[in-house]
């Protein structure tokens, strides 16, 4: 399916990898080309657009929609990547196969038989070689470690209790093929909230593994994903690291913290009373790391529109920090880089309304004009971080990025 999608200049892909957890719709999902876009990219974020389009809608919000959530928020880094805010359109294909990975549905203004064909018919274009790269790092460990400390001396004045400190890596005027760049992601950090987004000259390859908001009738839920821990290749040694994550006292600290900033955020569009936890501090596995997921669900409000959903919960608090109005602020004076669409959302809408987006991590982002490649990772700082442990977390994520060059 991706393979004969790839030419398009707009696409979305959303791929579970073959990951068996609750409340997923599908094994994998893909939009292709526009039908329309106008309406539903002025429209679709309005508050008072309760009820929808009758169409299938995919699309994204970057992380610095936030400015316009939060008028008294900036953000003062220049742009590198180019996506828009946000932006949503009506494909002209959707192709999607059922969880039960028994069935694949195609619904296009086109013919889809003739597109079923064309998708059976191999392709027989060569593979483009991954080159070798040397990633630079925005900021080196001197500084990252210097940034905690002043981030450590905010938590003690009583600024705020967890923020989010991430930083970049990028090379500059490389040429590299976006398709081939997701495969070799894919098969390398295979994770349930997967995407290959494709937006005219702009790329985005997506190993994400965690859920930010998703929507099924009146139920809400949000997964936020806090605490880390590595893999190893000894299957005793990687059971005790996964106790020690279960067990940490600073992860969890970490981990409920953004369970109540995304309970107080779900109860501002949710009935009374109906917002719980359904599950705290579970452990998930995925190649490269372990890590602690919490669910918090609700009930969703009569009329509730997505653009109020969205207004009311982002940017996601794992991504923020708690409080997050001072948060965000912290991180535009501390982070060298716009964080554009990292630590945003793509997903998609379906025709009646139900949702699911991700949370836009352990991604790489590529602009075939500038011929610019960058990445951003980090984690959360509270006062009882280790800034060496932050900085290997850190290092950790992005070598998950980086070995696919080397």
């Amino acid at each position: 399916m991706l393979d004969w999608a790839k030419r398009s200049g707009i696409l979305l892909f959303l791929d579970s990898n073959d990951y068996q957890l609750p409340h997923s719709s599908y094994d994998c999902l893909l939009a292709v080309g526009k039908a329309r876009t106008s309406n539903v990219e002025n429209e679709l974020l309005r508050p008072e657009n309760v009820h929808g389009f009758g169409d299938w809608i995919f699309g994204h919000i970057c992380y610095d929609h936030k400015n316009l959530i939060e008028t008294k928020l900036v953000s003062s880094h220049p742009e590198k990547n180019g996506f828009p805010l946000s932006y949503f359109f009506v494909p002209q294909t959707v192709c999607y196969i059922n969880k039960a990975q028994t069935a694949l549905t195609i619904a296009s203004f086109d013919n889809p038989v003739a597109i079923y064909r064309e998708i059976n018919t191999p392709d027989a274009e060569q593979e483009a070689d991954i080159p070798k790269l040397q990633f630079t790092s925005v900021t080196d460990k001197e500084r990252y470690l210097e940034t905690i400390g002043k981030l450590r001396i905010h938590i003690a004045d009583g600024d705020c209790y967890e923020i989010n400190y991430c930083t970049e890596g990028f090379c500059e005027n490389v040429e590299v093929d976006p398709f081939q760049v997701f495969n070799a992601l894919n098969r390398l950090s295979p994770a349930p909230y997967a995407a290959y987004y494709r937006l005219d000259d702009k790329y985005m390859m997506c190993a994400s593994p965690e859920r930010y908001l998703r929507r099924n009738s009146d139920q809400i839920l949000s997964q936020p994903i806090k605490g880390t821990a590595r893999r190893d290749k000894d299957p005793a040694k990687d059971m005790e690291i996964k106790d020690q994550l279960r067990n940490d006292i600073k992860e969890r600290a970490e981990n409920v913290m953004i369970v109540d900033l995304v309970r107080n955020d779900l109860a501002r569009c949710c009935q009374t009373g109906s917002v719980g936890v359904e599950e705290l501090f579970g452990i998930y596995s995925f190649p490269q790391v372990h890590q602690m997921v919490s669910t918090v669900t609700g009930t969703v409000k009569e009329n509730m529109s997505f653009a109020e959903l969205i207004r009311n919960t982002f940017p996601m608090g794992s991504m923020t920090g708690a409080p997050k109005h001072k948060v965000m602020q912290l991180i535009d004076v501390y982070e060298q880089t716009r964080r554009e669409l990292f630590s945003g959302t793509v997903g998609y809408i379906a025709p009646n309304g139900d949702f699911d987006f991700n949370v836009v991590i352990r991604s790489l982002f590529y602009n075939a004009v500038t011929k610019r490649l960058s990445y951003q990772t980090g984690g959360a700082i509270t006062y009882d971080s280790d800034a060496e442990k932050e900085w290997e977390e850190m290092r950790l994520k992005a070598w998950a990025l980086e070995r696919i060059f080397e």
